[in-house]
């Protein structure tokens, strides 16, 4: 009797063995002991670091070029699409819970500690001076001038929210097979992206020559860089996903049925957007 088998009951594909996890890890190790040894000023740090990292940029290229491969070859079947899928959501969640950490820690400060601080009783605290204005550099910070909402932030915050909409309408030229709607948006996604990590780059800038707002001035100074230097990062992280995906684009890849790796880049910009709507109002608004 012959028996047929289900396409959902399909073997799951095992890769080959890999050298690339254990290259990784060598390639991290590096670039955290690099990281270590200049901040203790030894000299060869900054080139160990460096070294750490190309490791890390190859494996990544040749790990991630490697599964491009057999996802074109046809080895994937719908466990791999779920198990991408499943991925992916755990690691926005990661994402979340990194931001949200953050974000309570300038929670913490703001309405606590500095409340705390100046409600202290003058006979036991060195800074009778003190008050719960916000931002503040601390009782002994350094006087700086915090940046102001209306002019770059608010700039970015528009040109961010509209290559969400860019990338949306990529989307759905996917959808609808439409090759040349897909390519132009996702272009327009990434030119938006890069505009803003240069106005980025401008605002830091300014803050540090004009503005004297730094990573040393104060409570406020560290939250500031911390929360944007951070979203910065992983804006630069989504562009150069987003320059990944175009390319695959142009050269014909992607379906209408199948093409996670284009809806999780999506999904992560998108999440790069929210993280920025927050910041836009509790760092630079409110």
């Amino acid at each position: 009797m012959t028996t047929h088998t289900s396409p959902h009951l399909q073997h799951y594909f095992v890769p080959q063995p890999s050298p690339y996890p254990f290259i990784l890890s060598g390639g991290m190790f590096t670039l955290a002991l690099g990281f270590i040894l200049s901040m203790n000023a030894f000299a060869a740090g900054s080139w160990i670091m460096l070294a750490g990292a190309a490791v890390i940029v190859f494996v990544v290229y040749n790990w991630f070029g490697k599964v491009i491969g057999e996802n074109q070859s046809g080895s994937y079947s719908e466990w791999e699409d779920k198990s991408f899928r499943y991925g992916m959501i755990w690691f926005i969640a990661s994402e979340v819970a990194f931001f949200a950490a953050f974000f309570g820690a300038l929670f913490y400060v703001r309405n606590i500690s500095v409340p705390a601080l100046a409600g202290m009783d003058p006979a036991f605290t060195l800074w009778k001076d003190f008050t719960a204005a916000w931002p503040s550099a601390g009782p002994k910070g350094p006087a700086f001038t915090p940046m102001g909402a209306w002019g770059i932030p608010a700039l970015n915050t528009a040109i961010l929210l509209t290559s969400g909409a860019t990338l949306t309408w990529a989307h759905w030229g996917m959808l609808k097979n439409n090759r040349s709607q897909l390519n132009l948006g996702l272009l327009l996604t990434i030119v938006l992206g890069l505009v803003f990590l240069g106005f980025q780059a401008y605002e830091y800038y300014h803050a540090y020559t004009e503005l004297g707002l730094t990573l040393g001035a104060g409570v406020y100074g560290a939250t500031f860089f911390m929360l944007t230097g951070f979203h910065g990062f992983h804006v630069t992280l989504g562009a150069i996903m987003l320059m990944v995906v175009y390319g695959r684009c142009l050269r014909g890849h992607f379906s209408v049925e199948r093409h996670f790796a284009f809806e999780g880049v999506a999904w992560y910009w998108h999440f790069v957007d929210v993280v920025w709507l927050g910041l836009f109002i509790l760092v630079y608004w409110l």
